[in-house]
């Protein structure tokens, strides 16, 4: 069934995609094209929405279709369950559709006073996936569910298709998924569904962080679901032309999106969407970027610089908020240091605990 309605979406999608326009200039954003391809300076918020219309259709001609809502019951199962001094520790899976169930973890704090703020966590792109964040595995600097949880926040940590194999076993394409990417932005919209769900969290202060794998997989996210209310981005992103000088063969792997091969040939002139709109897509949403000096080829300082000097005007200019897009720039290479960290979680205080007029 799902497939079924996966290629029906298909073929709505290939017949609308002719009519969204394609930028050749993906770093000026303050225009869109109308139905004749004429350029109209953007305005206002209405104005800025057309152009948004725009990125995200052509961000889906590369990703595939996104499915809709999904109204399955999301049948939580609890597999494990620990105590820890400041939270409860939760290995649950949870269905994202009907022919899928996705493990997790669910952190509870202790101590709750009324609806909390929640997170979804994304790990990057490590063997332990979900393990990492939740401070079981990998780097200390990586636990960022953990720390989340400690200062009161209920947190949901999810695998990534083809990657996090351990429990994850499910394949995409035998879905009918286009792209691994779309799965995981399905299953990360369903996580979403699951906080809103649950009794203890306030459904209207609900983010998403992640880091490198995580970190655009949190902002793919939040473009597609109005609901996340802020996003931290660590190690996340650059231009296309500047990841690994403009070798974009990673992006294309199974993992991720291989129409960027078979569609687009791996040259980033010719895919139709870039970090710099995905970035500005999200005004004005609050967003926290951690950009290190020396991070990997794949995420370069300078093409980072690049999509958050495209993005800033939009924010400044269109929505007046240019304190909701926030950049750090750390001496450090592919990591999220404690400073940095300690930043974003009082951004996090400030933008999502907050929000409802209570402080932490």
């Amino acid at each position: 069934m799902l497939m079924l309605s996966l290629i029906l979406i298909a073929f709505a999608v290939c017949a609308s995609a002719a009519e969204i326009p394609v930028y050749e200039d993906k770093k000026d954003l303050l225009f869109y094209l109308d139905r004749d391809g004429s350029k109209r300076a953007v305005r206002s918020p209405s104005d800025w929405n057309r152009r948004v219309s725009h990125i995200k259709g052509n961000m889906l001609k590369v990703m595939g279709p996104l499915p809709e809502a999904s109204t399955e019951p999301l049948e939580i199962k609890v597999v494990e369950e620990t105590r820890t001094g400041k939270y409860v520790r939760q290995r649950i899976t949870f269905r994202s559709e009907r022919s899928d169930r996705v493990p997790a973890y669910l952190l509870i704090p202790n101590e709750r006073r009324g609806r909390l703020p929640a997170m979804v966590c994304l790990p990057g792109s490590s063997k332990p996936g979900k393990d990492v964040p939740v401070g079981l595995e990998g780097p200390k600097n990586l636990a960022y569910s953990h720390e989340l949880a400690e200062r009161g926040y209920v947190t949901l940590t999810v695998d990534y298709p083809l990657l996090h194999t351990r429990e994850y076993k499910g394949d995409p394409y035998a879905m009918g998924y286009v792209s691994a990417t779309m799965k995981a932005l399905v299953n990360h919209r369903r996580a979403v569904d699951l906080l809103r769900s649950l009794p203890y969290v306030d459904p209207n202060r609900i983010g998403v962080i992640g880091h490198s794998l995580g970190g655009h997989n949190a902002l793919f996210l939040a473009v597609f679901d109005p609901r996340v209310r802020a996003v931290v981005s660590s190690c996340g992103f650059n231009v296309f032309a500047k990841h690994h000088g403009g070798d974009i063969t990673a992006w294309s792997r199974r993992y991720y999106m291989p129409l960027i091969e078979t569609r687009y040939a791996n040259d980033p002139a010719k895919v139709p969407f870039d970090f710099t709109e995905v970035l500005a897509a999200l005004a004005p949403r609050p967003v926290f970027i951690n950009a290190p000096l020396h991070d990997t080829p794949d995420f370069e300082v300078s093409g980072v610089r690049d999509c958050v000097d495209a993005a800033m005007p939009v924010y400044t200019r269109i929505f007046h908020a240019p304190d909701r897009l926030t950049t750090v720039y750390p001496d450090a290479e592919h990591d999220f240091p404690p400073d940095v960290r300690a930043q974003a979680y009082a951004f996090l205080d400030h933008w999502v605990a907050s929000a409802a007029g209570t402080k932490k």
